[in-house]
């Protein structure tokens, strides 16, 4: 026979589970159609679960839709703090980090989608997020540290903004992705090819570091 918190323990478990399957049928299908054409009958029925409880847990769908990208978000940069870019040298660090997040988004599709809905409803959504502001300070120290670490020991030429480099950073790694079709279309070159991706794979850490360790003009 369970004991009250035996069942209390396994009633935590059964909802974390249940809000795992509805984050991942939600993800999967805001990505696909967006917040505005998403339908909730179809994130339910994927993950196995009822409408009430959807609305339970999460509220209504813009709410929802905001744990998916704020889950979307905190993966990556939870993943560049695993990295311990700090034990590196400064080139190799910059180097991981530059393929890690080329890496990423070229295996979180569904990342990108997000982005580009998000940035349809101008960030409302993220805009006033603790949480992700946190996350980007801390990527913000962690890259002023590694660029310090490299003008100090001369492997970097130039000082550079954190801020600026993430954006030129995810610029590089995201136009590709976003725009994979139009891009295709208009140079008749299939850019989603694994022998292209490889090649501006190599490209994007070349410019980059070539970038910082060229003395400024």
């Amino acid at each position: 026979m369970k004991t009250k918190a035996a069942g209390e323990r396994q009633g935590v478990r059964d909802a974390e589970r249940s809000k795992a399957r509805l984050l991942e049928a939600a993800q999967a299908e805001f990505a696909e159609h967006g917040l505005a054409g998403a339908r909730v009958g179809t994130i339910v029925e994927a993950a196995g679960v009822n409408k009430q409880l959807l609305y339970h847990y999460f509220g209504d769908k813009e709410t929802l839709y905001q744990h998916v990208l704020l889950r979307a978000y905190e993966a990556l940069r939870e993943g560049e703090q695993h990295l311990h870019l700090e034990a590196i040298p400064p080139i190799d660090a910059i180097r991981k980090l530059i393929e890690f997040n080329f890496d990423f988004l070229v295996s979180h599709p569904h990342f990108v989608r997000l982005l580009n809905d998000e940035n349809l409803h101008k960030a409302r959504h993220l805009k006033g997020s603790q949480i992700l502001q946190k996350r980007h300070a801390r990527l913000g120290d962690m890259l002023s540290n590694l660029i310090r670490r490299g003008n100090k020991d001369g492997s970097f030429k130039r000082s550079v903004d954190p801020v600026d480099f993430c954006i030129s950073l995810a610029s590089l790694c995201f136009f590709p992705l976003s725009n994979v079709y139009t891009t295709t279309a208009v140079f008749d070159r299939d850019i989603s090819r694994p022998e292209e991706i490889a090649r501006r794979r190599a490209l994007i850490v070349q410019i980059l570091i070539v970038f910082l360790t060229t003395p400024e003009s």
